[in-house]
């Protein structure tokens, strides 16, 4: 997910975390607010390591006899989740219970069948959400910002979808009489959600105000659109996330932002047409709506609880009109579908884990992570394992780094401190060739360049941005010493200036669960996932 950045509501919080990393004396805070380190919980020895690698061969030999077929799928994704967030927020998950961290497990990190998706697109190293995720759901490799089309299709080019059109699972699983549901906390109508209903050469055409004007003449639809007419099956049964400025008119007044109104051009307004499209159905877009929802009584049930995209897990808690949290959605969701004899497909969304890497803000992004986590875990508490196939995945990585030599249980925001010459635990903070410490995590890239800093006025530009430090040497890094780096706005320094952290080309990981998850090992084409989830539900492969 390429080009977004945090809600303009939070942009003035993180010009202070700009303007501190250009000039070290101006936000200083004495200390840090967190624990310098965590200590080891329980009791380790060598026993320990032994009974515990046993275990693990012993729950792994319970697969071989696991049956292949299942009567649900559920499909979770993080994206732009990559092997060091994974580790790093499992961490960060062990540190907030007052654990080192390191021997914590994620919830979907004990799961038996583990495999590495090439994130690759036809056109690019480096892929963006919209071509991996709808390698994902549809088993067809595309190009770079197209939805659900096959790489025949031209990008923002309208005429060239008719017939390139790629089948979602969600697509199979309606046509079949199954039940279906996509959760995110980004917009429903961005890259991950609508890979598996809508098909589009453009993944920024959300709502018709989005598109070209050829392609308004043709009346051809929006994203929103496609998922109010949703033409297979009895349409989604569920649909919560963000972006309910897509789904209204411009002439309308947002119900919950005061002075803001939507987007749509045609003047419709989708939230209605759904509830008079499905009978039995429910429209919600604050917390308290969501909660009287019954799922009993509810077969179709919308939510939109954002104009653009949902608060991160962080601040959440300070939302006007009160927003659930994705456990709570992952749990409404499947008591919905979970009615329907036939199965259902359901694909959940950690979207919001991407953006804060955009916006080089570690902690929102490993927060949003853990959360994530805890859907999953929510999935399971409520799901038979021996019907439902659960996959967790990412469409990509990021430019993440989770390195040097840090002591077991140090704060996983914090500066690095080291080992003594005996190996113990230490105050010492490690330093770099300017005699600076540093932290453990960092980009390769993005907005937290600190080439203009308090220590290298010369040939830069005073503020952190996209062409700052052109002319700057290599002895541009503030001093952390006093700078509270596990602060929620702290933003981790990156190697070089962009606007925009980028995406990650490495492969990220697949794990899974549940029937049919023996296919989800060694090294996958990412598109090989969609066959996982079809053959575990008995599908015939689209032509």
């Amino acid at each position: 997910m390429m080009n977004y950045l945090i809600p303009a509501k939070r942009i003035g919080v993180l010009l202070l975390v700009f303007a501190f990393l250009a000039s070290a004396t101006s936000f200083r805070v004495t200390g840090q607010s967190s624990p310098l380190r965590f200590s080891v919980k329980r009791p380790e020895s060598r026993e320990t390591w032994l009974r515990d690698g046993q275990a693990a061969i012993e729950r792994t030999r319970k697969i071989l006899s696991r049956k292949t077929k299942a009567k649900n799928v559920i499909l979770f994704v993080g994206d732009g989740m990559g092997v060091a967030t994974v580790s790093a927020a499992r961490i960060l998950d062990g540190q907030r219970r007052g654990e080192s961290g390191e021997e914590n497990f994620l919830s979907f990190e004990r799961f038996p069948s583990v495999g590495l998706s090439k994130t690759y697109s036809v056109n690019q190293q480096t892929s963006d959400s919209a071509p991996t995720m709808s390698a994902i759901v549809t088993g067809i490799k595309t190009r770079d910002g197209v939805i659900s089309v096959d790489q025949n299709v031209r990008s923002n080019d309208h005429t060239s979808v008719k017939g390139n059109e790629a089948t979602s699972v969600l697509e199979l699983a309606e046509k079949r009489g199954m039940s279906t549901g996509v959760v995110s906390t980004a917009r429903l109508t961005h890259a991950t959600p609508a890979a598996c209903y809508s098909h589009s050469p453009e993944r920024d055409w959300e709502a018709d105000s989005n598109m070209n004007q050829a392609a308004r003449d043709a009346k051809f639809p929006d994203i929103a659109r496609q998922l109010i007419e949703f033409p297979y099956g009895d349409g989604l049964e569920v649909a919560l996330g963000g972006g309910r400025s897509k789904f209204i008119p411009q002439t309308m007044e947002d119900p919950e932002d005061k002075g803001k109104k939507g987007e749509r051009l045609d003047n419709r307004d989708l939230t209605s047409e759904w509830k008079t499209k499905y009978k039995n159905s429910e429209f919600v877009w604050n917390r308290s709506q969501f909660d009287a929802v019954d799922p009993k009584k509810t077969k179709h049930l919308l939510g939109l609880f954002e104009r653009s995209h949902m608060e991160y897990e962080h601040d959440r808690q300070t939302d006007t009109g009160g927003e659930p949290s994705l456990s709570e959605m992952t749990k409404k969701a499947i008591d919905v579908l979970e009615t329907n004899k036939k199965g259902y497909f359901l694909m959940v969304e950690g979207g919001r884990i991407d953006h804060a890497h955009h916006d080089g803000n570690a902690y929102r992004a490993l927060t949003d992570a853990v959360e994530l986590s805890n859907a999953v875990k929510m999935a399971l508490s409520k799901v038979n394992i021996e019907e439902t196939l659960v996959i967790v995945t990412a469409d990509h990585s990021h430019t993440l780094s989770f390195s040097g030599y840090p002591t077991r249980g140090n704060n996983i925001f914090g500066l690095v401190r080291t080992n003594d010459q005996n190996g113990e635990p230490s105050d010492n903070l490690a330093l770099d060739l300017l005699g600076l410490p540093y932290t453990t995590l960092g980009y390769t890239n993005g907005p937290g360049y600190t080439g203009a800093s308090s220590a290298q006025p010369a040939g830069a530009k005073q503020f952190p941005h996209s062409n700052a430090g052109t002319k700057a040497s290599t002895a541009g890094r503030p001093d952390l010493t006093k700078i509270d780096t596990t602060a929620p706005n702290f933003m981790q320094e990156s190697v070089y200036p962009l606007g925009s952290e980028t995406h990650g080309g490495e492969d990220v990981a697949i794990y899974a669960d549940g029937p049919g998850s023996q296919f989800v090992h060694g090294v996958m084409e990412q598109n090989w996932i969609f066959h996982v989830m079809t053959n575990a539900l008995g599908m015939p492969i689209p032509k």
